[in-house]
């Protein structure tokens, strides 16, 4: 039994195999390097810069957030270079999980499992309690007040307008709107490309028109001092808060791995990729700094600290600005709303794929006789995302969500050295630059910035992963298909009426 168990831990799936199902030749190669950075900007402009800045701004680094942007897009990018070679050598549906099971055996595809639920599931809730804080404000404007202990997480003290306080029961917005879009994923429901442009479109818009619009009402004397002083504890302002903050913003930049998988359609990867990855990464830092800039200008930082910072500053252009305030909070909503979507798609996805290896239970791939969608996979993943949502703090969810994402990042550095070492020879439509010294700052960048969280959110990870541990030995280990000679052909996503030719971010 131990003899197995050993064995299997490193037991992993052919190289050969996966790309004779998913050759590249299969592909149009048609992108080319500027369809590649417009794929990036679409996947990579999401829920962080609506919903994370202000409190990255007013807890921990003040204006210098913009400095904590660059850093944070700086090792997305060493990353991104290493999920281009993978998606060029292994063509496979998946992602991460199925680079880490090609590469580094089922053990490590296990652990990345993992790690993708607190990179796609917590990553929902955190989307979703800013989706609750955007509409909540909407509907102020509106002269509709939602009572105030049925919007924020459980046990948090509120301070009424009436300057009473009260105890927070349940963030039902958050929770509501994630319920609805489990619903809709089990129904199946048909985004086209022409709806996902326009919602690109509608966030990239809202973003220009909130720093065109705000540049006028900024006080340059709200960005003095740049870079706080210290308070002394550990992550407040100084340099170890532009660090910590950099951890938080890293937030916005989930989802450019998406471009990665754009590899085999590229006309000339080994151009074109690192462009697309670079490219749109520089181009989200620019309007992420901009943003920034503008909010820490129109609002002192100490006053941002909340799930909707944009919302707060448009409130304070004053009452003849309505209408613009409206404006933005809507198009936040609409992009948000999608987000949402495509995240619990990309779980359930991922739930799927691993119940079809056999490391989850069977339910976790059984389809909806009539709707054809996972059901059961939906309604858990609907059910953890929603609790996530109503009971916990977003600081403490978003945190949970950068440190799985970063994790998941520096595996996926390991598989690009693990691949070179073993299979020099592989075909690859790219290869990072500047190998080894890329990967390995990819990693140890990654490990710095989870180190940079608080206590209380490592200790969650390390017990959520020794909680993963115990649970592949009790039962993955046992049911892995591969482990019993059972050949899964494909990883093909489970069939439904839901289509997103290219993700908004489905990262968050």
């Amino acid at each position: 039994m131990a003899g197995r168990g050993l064995g299997q831990l490193f037991a992993r799936k052919s190289v050969e195999q996966i790309q004779s199902e998913y050759g590249a030749s299969e592909l149009k190669k048609t992108l080319g390097p500027v369809n590649l950075v417009l794929l990036g900007i679409g996947c990579i402009i999401g829920a962080g810069i609506f919903v994370r800045t202000g409190s990255a701004a007013a807890l921990h680094a003040g204006p210098a957030v913009i400095l904590s942007f660059i850093i944070a897009g700086a090792i997305c990018a060493l990353a991104g270079l290493c999920y281009a070679e993978l998606a060029s050598a292994l063509p496979v549906s998946g992602s991460a999980y199925t680079y880490s099971y090609t590469t580094l055996g089922e053990f490590a595809a296990w652990i990345m499992g993992g790690l993708l639920l607190l990179e796609y599931g917590l990553a929902a809730s955190t989307v979703a309690v800013g989706w609750g804080e955007y509409f909540v404000s909407l509907l102020h404007d509106m002269g509709i007040i939602i009572p105030p202990e049925l919007t924020a997480p459980a046990g948090k003290l509120i301070t009424t307008e009436s300057g009473a306080q009260i105890t927070a029961i349940f963030n039902l917005p958050a929770a509501g709107i994630s319920v609805v879009m489990a619903l809709l994923l089990i129904v199946g429901v048909s985004e086209s490309a022409t709806v996902n442009n326009v919602i690109v479109f509608i966030k990239v818009a809202v973003i220009i028109a909130f720093c065109v619009v705000g540049a006028f009402f900024v006080n340059p004397a709200n960005w003095q001092p740049f870079i706080p002083e210290p308070t002394g504890v550990e992550g407040e302002f100084g340099w170890g808060g532009v660090m910590r903050a950099a951890t938080i913003v890293f937030f916005a930049y989930i989802g450019f791995e998406a471009v990665s998988t754009a590899g085999q359609e590229a006309k000339n990867p080994k151009r074109d990729m690192p462009i697309g990855i670079i490219g749109s990464l520089v181009v989200c830092t620019v309007l992420y700094m901009a943003t920034s800039l503008v909010l820490t200008g129109v609002v002192p930082y100490q006053q941002l600290n909340s799930g909707a910072p944009v919302a707060d500053a448009v409130n304070s252009f004053g009452p003849g600005w309505t209408w613009f305030a409206v404006m933005i909070k809507v198009g936040a909503l609409a992009g948000l709303t999608s987000v949402i979507l495509v995240l619990m798609y990309g779980q359930t996805r991922i739930f799927y794929t691993m119940a079809r290896d056999g490391l989850l239970p069977t339910p976790f791939s059984k389809i909806h006789s009539k709707f054809k969608t996972p059901w059961v996979n939906t309604i858990v993943t609907g059910v953890i995302v929603a609790v996530a949502a109503g009971v916990f703090d977003i600081n403490t969810i978003g945190d949970l969500t950068s440190v799985g994402t970063l994790a998941a990042f520096a595996i996926v550095c390991v598989s690009v050295i693990w691949l070179r070492q073993t299979r020099p020879n592989l075909e690859r439509g790219f290869k990072v630059p500047l190998y080894p010294v890329i990967p390995i700052v990819g990693i140890l960048s990654c490990l710095y910035l989870m180190f940079q969280t608080p206590e209380n959110v490592r200790m969650f990870f390390l017990w959520f992963m020794i909680g993963a541990i115990v649970l592949y030995f009790v039962y993955g280990m046992w049911n892995s298909k591969l482990a019993k000679g059972v050949v899964v052909h494909g990883h093909e996503p489970p069939p439904h009426e839901l289509e997103i030719p290219k993700p908004q971010n489905p990262e968050g």
